[in-house]
């Protein structure tokens, strides 16, 4: 390998983290700041794109100060469907951004079903008519401010996810570019093509002009400016937070797959130069192969998974720290029939029911808090389980182990119970950090501080393997148990029971 270091920017949900990663695969330094959620309305969330910037450039500058050596690239992850509009002039946000988690336009996209466009969606992009994904969520910012709009049309605004938004500030707006795996989430990117696609930017009252340019995972996106982060840094990598996340898993070839468990939980699994349509409830999205080019994955988003715990810990005062979890989960002999369905913001995949509403059952007088936090810990297992077996189906392919990452993932018990839940075993990376190690992956192949996409796998090619440890017969009864407590959430949610028959 040819040495050096690359910068990760990892922005995320609740937090942007920054870590300086060497081509021998050590973690030199790292640094994490949370920020502000905004909740203006029951299902909305917001960020302050300001905010979000700040943050971000200060835990940058706290990593590159703390890690004493100069750095060759600058990678960038992101949560993905978050969309930000500014002012290219002053690159000043004109309104908050509105979140992946945001329901705000889930009439919308009634509408837009109910008019027909859910084919032609469905056929361009790979996903669904869905408030999670982007593009309604522009077309909202647009419709709520006749001034927006107009400025839009005469090409005075621009738009973007946060990769966008953080690449424009980095670049003193010299840039304005995307990668593929962030634009295949906006409901507006033909996968196929590899651009914007003019009748679904008509249908969504998006004009072109404003959104960016889409670029290559690994390449050139401009040069961070000195007096930002302290050095002139070109940036070299851009991926939404899960392609980045299944690019530092290594999983580059058709067949393999992981599932990052954070603020909610996703499973990717790359289908190769294989556009594969799926018929149990995924999506098809845009992937990285192994030197950053075009490729595609199924992909099943969990809405909220970390994000349960952090709510136990912050809503409910339940335990002090979600590293407590664990101990908690591990103090009980089992689950006492205490389920959490933890859809906060709707069911994703692959029952997709944005109206759905998270609900706790089984409630007796000996439940404790421990068996609520052990309920959100299974949620994650079950959640998995679902989406794989409908990744199985679409594939044709069983999966042999899930390799896993994310913050969660550092968690023994919850591995311990996934591997038994799912009966195949589950392997986590020495570095669970895979979304930031993805970004790192793709910058520094096009910096040369790897030679090649092995020479990069080799630097982290360590971890832990989790074997199955449940019998057959109460792997059925708890997932027979899960089942039922998901029905009872459609129903009480006004669903019926069964809704969204991914499964069925």
């Amino acid at each position: 390998m040819s040495g050096g270091a690359v910068l990760a920017i990892d922005q995320g949900t609740t937090g942007s983290a920054a870590l300086v990663i060497s081509a021998d695969g050590r973690v030199l330094s790292r640094a994490y700041s949370e920020f502000t959620q905004h909740f203006p309305q029951p299902g909305w969330v917001e960020h302050d794109a300001e905010e979000i910037w700040t943050v971000t450039v200060r835990v940058a500058r706290e990593a590159l100060a703390a890690a004493g050596t100069e750095v060759q690239s600058l990678g960038v992850t992101n949560q993905r469907e978050t969309v930000v509009v500014w002012d290219p002039a002053t690159l000043r946000p004109l309104h908050r951004a509105i979140v992946w988690q945001d329901r705000r336009t889930s009439g919308l996209c009634r509408h837009l079903r109910e008019a027909g466009h859910e084919e032609l969606v469905r056929s361009r992009t790979g996903l669904l008519l869905d408030p999670y994904f982007s593009g309604t969520k522009l077309r909202w910012l647009l419709e709520r401010d006749s001034g927006l709009a107009a400025r839009a049309e005469a090409g005075e605004l621009a738009a973007g996810t946060i990769d966008s938004w953080l690449v424009a500030r980095l670049t003193d707006g010299r840039v304005h570019a995307t990668d593929p795996t962030n634009a295949s989430r906006t409901l507006l990117y033909d996968l196929q093509e590899g651009d914007w696609h003019d009748q679904l930017l008509g249908i969504m009252g998006v004009p072109r002009r404003i959104l960016p340019r889409v670029r290559p995972s690994s390449g050139d996106f401009g040069v961070a400016r000195g007096e930002v982060l302290g050095a002139e840094i070109p940036i070299g990598g851009l991926a939404g937070d899960q392609q980045a996340a299944l690019y530092g898993q290594g999983c580059w070839e058709a067949g393999t797959g992981k599932c990052t468990y954070g603020t909610g939980a996703f499973l990717l699994f790359n289908t190769g130069t294989d556009r594969v349509t799926s018929r149990h409830g995924l999506l098809t999205t845009a992937a990285c192969n192994a030197t950053g080019g075009p490729a595609f994955a199924l992909e099943g988003s969990i809405f909220i998974a970390g994000a349960a715990i952090q709510w136990l810990r912050d809503g409910l005062g339940l335990l002090e720290d979600a590293a407590d979890s664990e101990d908690m989960a591990r103090s009980l002999s089992g689950n006492a029939g205490v389920y959490l369905v933890p859809a906060f913001t709707g069911l994703g995949a692959p029952r997709w029911q944005p109206e759905a509403r998270g609900t706790i059952t089984g409630l007796t007088r000996g439940t404790s808090r421990a068996h609520l936090v052990r309920a959100a810990l299974e949620a994650m297992a079950y959640g998995t389980r679902d989406v794989l077996q409908a990744m199985e189906r679409d594939s044709g392919a069983g999966v042999t182990a899930l390799r896993v990452d994310g913050g969660a993932a550092r968690n023994d018990w919850l591995l311990e119970f996934l591997a038994g839940v799912l009966g195949t075993s589950v392997r986590r990376p020495a570095m669970v950090e895979t979304t930031a190690l993805g970004a790192a992956g793709l910058a520094g192949l096009s910096a040369g501080v790897w030679r090649s996409p092995e020479d990069f796998s080799r630097a982290f090619a360590s971890g832990n393997t989790f074997a199955p440890g449940i019998e057959a017969a109460e792997r059925d009864d708890l997932v027979a148990g899960w089942k039922r407590a998901v029905d009872g959430t459609l129903a009480a949610s006004g669903l019926s029971p069964g809704a969204g028959g991914a499964l069925d």
